[in-house]
């Protein structure tokens, strides 16, 4: 990365930190991005290796329904880069390539707005700790320099996650959890994860089986995850066993 092109990604990350009055995060490079690279939306996912991670920033609700989606549907450009380590880019996806890649949340996400997708995974050698997505309203290959600039944001964005990661414990600043996080985010993610520990006790089931359970269930009933998670934490909501070999009658 030249010297001119850090200093502005610095500068721009810089500008966001400023506004929100807080100390410079991972957060902060992901609404920097979406101008330094002239993009609609962004989000942030922090992840340890291929997993799907949790959302940590979104600059605008479609960037989050995307990303909820992905969670929701186990496919999608952000998968792709965290399983890689390589970024996932579709500058079109409507086109056959992003159906063939992704042939439930290409139609999705372009249902919910979006038009193209570019995930750049968060990397320092083998250490993995999220993904950056970018998103547009209209369909458009990034230029070699926006692609330059959409690395560069990845690599600082890097740098900043790990170094909250290892400052977890210390105030983050006003309004902000680790990295920069906005607490309802946070709040999103603990009821995600307390509903698939409580599937876990109802159904009897490992947490992978359960969160595959809650995802399903919010697939079929065309509900948002969060939205599930919240009913089954409040007990509105209680999902049955699947059944066994033999149904009530059987001999």
């Amino acid at each position: 990365m030249t010297d001119n092109r850090l200093g502005r990604i610095w500068g721009l990350v810089a500008e966001q930190a400023a506004a929100r009055g807080g100390r410079v995060s991972a957060g902060d490079v992901c609404a920097a991005a979406v101008a330094g690279v002239q993009v609609t939306g962004a989000w942030l996912s922090a992840a340890r290796g291929a997993e799907a991670g949790h959302l940590m920033r979104a600059t605008d609700e479609l960037s989050e329904r995307l990303a909820e989606l992905q969670l929701t549907l186990g496919e999608g450009p952000s998968l792709d880069a965290s399983a890689s380590g390589g970024p996932a880019l579709a500058s079109d996806l409507a086109d056959g390539e992003s159906g063939r890649r992704w042939p439930v949340f290409a139609p999705a996400a372009r249902q919910a707005g979006a038009a193209a997708v570019f995930a750049f995974p968060l990397v320092v050698g083998v250490i993995r700790a999220g993904v950056l997505c970018l998103y547009r309203d209209r369909p458009g290959r990034l230029s070699s320099v926006q692609l330059g600039d959409a690395l560069g944001f990845a690599d600082t964005a890097t740098l900043l996650l790990l170094d909250a990661q290892a400052r977890a414990g210390e105030d983050q600043g006003p309004g902000a959890g680790p990295g920069g996080q906005p607490a309802d985010l946070g709040a999103h993610r603990a009821e995600v994860d307390q509903a698939t520990g409580m599937l876990t006790e109802q159904l009897g089931v490992s947490i992978t089986d359960a969160f595959v359970r809650l995802r399903a269930y919010a697939y079929v009933n065309d509900l948002r995850l969060t939205d599930v998670a919240r009913d089954i934490v409040a007990r509105r909501l209680r999902l049955q066993p699947d059944p066994g070999p033999f149904q009530d009658g059987d001999a």
